[in-house]
């Protein structure tokens, strides 16, 4: 097959060949960008060169052609090199065979042939290449029927299964996460020679693990990759937490749902309306603290009572387990797992706008993502009840536009902060100045108090009389922070 036209598609390609030929290095586009071609998938510009010879002279002669010159990254360790220009982002190496040790996925790298090159890839799908060569420019090398299996939508290792996860046991969740990306089944061999390398596992690093677990999350529909992770054995592995959700108990004729795959459905709901990684965390994780609650009541039948709240407090142990950041996009994941069931407690009519209102304030920004969490969770498969359900949603929405109107609670902070009241009573950081503050906040959510700086500061010195405290001189209105 000749891709001659689709190279002419990108100037790029034919000042990489022309500098091939200037150092004399026969070179090919390969991995990728050359599967994602054939897929017709649009997908950023990130392109590898690998040449019989050395990559990063070739990357140095190639970016002298490019106007502007881009600036090269050359990687002496690896023998690769690489550049950015015009939005692509572009890396060459020169051909290699690797070889394993047992504790290591790290391989041992020697010069080697294209043949050698694309033993060393894999999957069938990611070992194809395309000539940029005079002699056969634009002819794609496909030596082990990859180009099949692309139509077949078939993951499956270019060498022995066994011996490729074996070597570089990721690979094996590389497989589910083209898998789930490409919505690709696994060749069967392939499946077994995953399930029976599961104790490689060991070598990697939980960061390794969780980058794949990440682009799972964020494929199209999710699920796919995780019942892969799940039936392969990879899940259990390092968030057996997951699978402890399973099962739809029965007793007395009461069940409940099984957690795992209600889960999996909220995950998917998620991600049809965000893309948002953090978000799609918050539905993994909304339901996680239910085998822990769970108790049986005669009366009601099962009951998770409090697995929000023993859900966030998970949150930070899992982060730090899975090696994700343990900033504020955690703190997010954590909001949306607390307050899940939060709004609603809003459905009702009679529901008053300060528990609207405090709702707003606890969620900030994060107050769409909590609401598409919400609606995500509504998994029932009676038509009319979801309906219901989301209608409910819809109403508790509305609440929150109008009371958004009146307030302009989106960008709320009170106006008194801490730092107002250690100034006005000379007090030290500490549980008083809290106390202060959480007083005339809550005074302000419940609409008793303005959130403007006359009635507040007012209210806050009726507070602090309360407490036995008096204002500095100066301090005994608001006047002093207007200068």
């Amino acid at each position: 097959m000749l891709l001659t036209e689709e190279l002419d598609k990108h100037p790029i390609f034919q000042t990489i060949a022309e500098a091939a030929a200037l150092t004399n290095s026969e070179t090919y586009v390969v991995g990728g960008w050359v599967r994602d071609l054939l897929l017709q998938r649009n997908n950023k510009v990130d392109i590898d060169f690998v040449c019989i010879g050395s990559g990063i002279e070739l990357a140095e002669k190639a970016a002298s052609l490019l106007s502007p010159p881009p600036q090269v990254h050359v990687f002496k360790n690896f023998g690769t090199a690489q550049f950015n220009f015009q939005g692509g982002d572009y890396e060459f190496v020169g051909a290699r065979k690797e070889s394993y040790n047992k504790d290591s996925r790290k391989p041992v790298v020697e010069n080697g042939t294209l043949s050698d090159d694309q033993l060393r890839r894999d999957f069938t799908i990611n070992a194809l290449a395309i000539s940029l060569n005079k002699d056969n420019y634009g002819e794609l090398l496909d030596p082990f029927d990859g180009l099949n299996d692309l139509k077949r939508k078939v993951i499956k290792t270019p060498l022995d299964p066994n011996l490729t996860f074996s070597d570089d046991p990721l690979r094996m969740f590389r497989a589910i996460r083209f898998a789930s990306q490409l919505k690709f089944d696994i060749h069967p061999d392939t499946w077994e020679g995953i399930t029976q390398n599961l104790h490689r596992v060991e070598i990697l690093s939980m960061e390794r693990i969780i980058a794949e677990v990440n682009k799972i999350i964020l494929s199209k529909k999710p699920s796919y990759g995780f019942k892969l992770l799940y039936h392969s054995g990879l899940l259990n592995l390092f968030f057996p937490e997951f699978i402890e959700l399973l099962g739809a108990a029965n007793q007395e004729g009461k069940t409940h749902k099984d957690n795992f795959y209600h889960t999996l459905e909220v995950l998917d709901n998620v991600s049809e309306t965000s893309p948002d990684l953090w978000l799609r965390w918050a539905a993994i994780l909304h339901d996680i603290a239910k085998p822990a609650t769970k108790r049986f009541d005669p009366k009601v039948g099962w009951t998770f009572h409090g697995h929000e709240e023993k859900g966030a407090r998970m949150v930070k142990k899992l982060f730090a387990r899975f090696k994700l950041p343990l900033n504020e996009k955690m703190k997010k994941v954590e909001r949306l797992v607390r307050m899940h069931l939060r709004p609603i407690a809003l459905v009702n009519d009679i529901v008053t706008d300060s528990a609207i209102r405090r709702v707003m304030f606890e969620a900030g920004e994060d107050i769409e993502d909590l609401m598409l969490l919400c609606r995500a969770d509504v998994t029932t498969k009676n038509p009319n009840k979801a309906t219901r359900y989301l209608k409910n949603f819809d109403s508790v929405e509305e609440k929150m536009r109008e009371v958004e109107a009146a307030d302009s609670l989106r960008n709320f902070q009170p106006v008194i902060t801490g730092l107002h009241i250690m100034e006005a009573f000379g007090l030290p950081a500490g549980p008083e100045v809290g106390k202060i503050k959480d007083k005339v906040r809550n005074a302000i959510l419940d609409g008793e108090v303005l959130n403007q700086l006359q009635p507040a500061y007012t209210y806050t010195l009726s507070i602090a009389a309360e407490l036995g405290l008096n204002p500095l001189p100066g301090y005994e209105d608001e006047k002093k922070f207007l200068i």
